[in-house]
């Protein structure tokens, strides 16, 4: 019998895992592999294993980039399609938790290290008020931390589908981003703008909206490299997902009361950290007319651990 449990962080594109010894919290033998690789879950876990020779793990924690709450799950951005039962058999496993990815990310950051955390804007935020975990990657996660009002000071992580709420442009400019995404769509939410996919669609758009030519063959990577080194077009694309994102995040701080503060996650931003930083992200965030003063106050920080929804999936176990 091993005395590790395996843990995952599950997306679109990859797939993170890690072992984590009994009474540790520490990450052991993480590893990455790539979804498109696999025909499913259980057999991109068994190269895991047989990648790091471990064998005997009755106990999983298991994070998605998907709803959790059925029997059957099915990836939102990737081919994999499995159920409970199937995982828990083909595994072996006499304890296996799922849970939504950005329930384990909100878990992974009351794990995180204060240095992992930096502040994007001012701001005190309000003592025992909710939380919200918010952040682009090959989809947009949305959670937050609510206290339970128990003794025992404990956060509990909402489970939500909040990236795909329906986008409300602002302006002029975001106005004929949202008409040029729902002749493509239909519907527009939020999702197909903030993701690594939707930074794409959103240069497109900007592309026709200013009549300039664009290449189709452009990734995500190739814009956020151009924007920073001062493409005119890649910027001004970067300018709008940041000034987007705080958009979208002060409208979740309004929706859930999250006056606690607001963690931004995934796998974008990091590697775009000092452009944040400078960017319309927290003037998009504050302008709420009325509520203005309400958001200014709510301080936001950017975490830049490398596996926080690993920790989170840790902390699900326990």
């Amino acid at each position: 019998m091993s005395r590790y449990s395996l843990v995952a962080d599950v997306g679109g594109t990859n797939a993170r895992f890690a072992l984590v010894a009994e009474g540790s919290r520490d990450l052991e033998q993480v590893q990455t592999l790539a979804c498109a690789d696999y025909e499913n879950l259980d057999a991109a876990c068994l190269e895991y294993f047989r990648q790091t020779g471990v064998s005997g793990i009755t106990r999983a924690s298991l994070a998605f980039a998907c709803p959790v709450q059925v029997e059957t799950i099915r990836m939102t951005n990737n081919h994999w399609v499995f159920t409970r039962d199937m995982l828990r058999s083909r595994l072996g496993l006499e304890q296996l938790e799922l849970l939504n990815d950005f329930t384990a990310m909100a878990l992974g950051m009351l794990e995180v290290r204060p240095d992992e955390l930096q502040d994007v804007g001012a701001g005190q935020g309000l003592e025992g008020a909710p939380r919200l975990v918010i952040g682009p990657g090959t989809g947009l996660g949305v959670s937050a931390l609510v206290p339970s009002g128990g003794q025992d000071n404990r956060w509990i992580a909402l489970a939500t589908e909040g990236g795909h709420v329906s986008f409300a442009p602002t302006d002029e400019v975001e106005v004929e981003v949202w008409r040029r995404l729902k002749q493509q769509f239909g519907r527009v939410s939020v999702e197909r703008i903030l993701c690594g996919q939707g930074l794409v669609n959103l240069y497109r758009a900007l592309a026709q909206y200013h009549q300039q030519p664009f290449d189709e063959s452009l990734t995500p990577a190739d814009i956020t490299a151009a924007g920073l080194a001062g493409n005119d077009l890649a910027a001004e694309t970067l300018q709008r997902f940041c000034r987007i994102l705080g958009e979208q995040a002060g409208d979740a701080v309004l929706t859930l009361g999250a006056r606690g503060g607001v963690y931004l996650c995934g796998g974008i931003l990091p590697r775009m950290a000092d452009f944040l930083q400078q960017s319309a992200f927290r003037e998009g965030f504050e302008a709420k007319g009325r509520f203005e003063g309400y958001l200014r106050e709510v301080p936001v920080w950017l975490c830049t651990a490398k596996h926080p929804g690993l920790l989170g999936a840790a902390a699900a176990l326990r």
